[in-house]
């Protein structure tokens, strides 16, 4: 079941790059982007990451949290992170195998991970925005901040 513009985010508890267990719940007050990627280490994703790392986080509103999330193990998460030195949480939906993807309702089941889907999340826990993109189309990160203006 997808989630849609207007839907209360489901919450969900994942673990970290550190290990470290993630709430959604823990950044009401914030707004939240919620960006799920197919595969770490993989040419598309990497761009997008690199893009929130060094356009998306210099531009952001100070109440904004990024939240990455991907099928892979918290161990590739953190060799990943610490490569590229990503500081923004990689939260692995490793297991139960991509549920919280599946919750959101971007899980492609045929290939056993997420597509590119991104939520933006108001304070309250309301996905105010929503895009959804194939695994082979890259999202277009600016539009982010636009969409943050919007719901400030």
């Amino acid at each position: 079941m997808a989630v849609d513009v207007g839907d209360k985010a489901p919450d969900f508890e994942l673990r970290d790059q550190h290990g470290a267990p993630v709430r959604l719940a823990d950044f009401r007050g914030k707004r939240v982007v919620l960006m799920f990627y197919p595969l770490a280490f993989s040419g598309g994703c990497h761009g997008e990451l690199c893009a929130i790392r060094d356009d998306f986080l210099v531009a952001a509103p100070s109440d904004v949290q990024v939240l990455t999330v991907s099928v892979d193990s918290m161990f590739s998460h953190r060799a990943w992170a610490d490569r590229e030195k990503f500081t923004f949480p990689l939260l692995s939906d490793f297991w139960p195998h991509g549920a919280v993807a599946q919750a959101y309702g971007v899980f492609d089941v045929e290939k056993g991970f997420a597509v590119r889907g991104t939520f933006v999340i108001d304070g309250e826990g309301v996905v105010r925005w929503k895009a959804v993109n194939p695994v082979a189309t890259p999202r277009d990160i600016s539009e982010y901040l636009q969409v943050l203006d919007e719901i400030s």
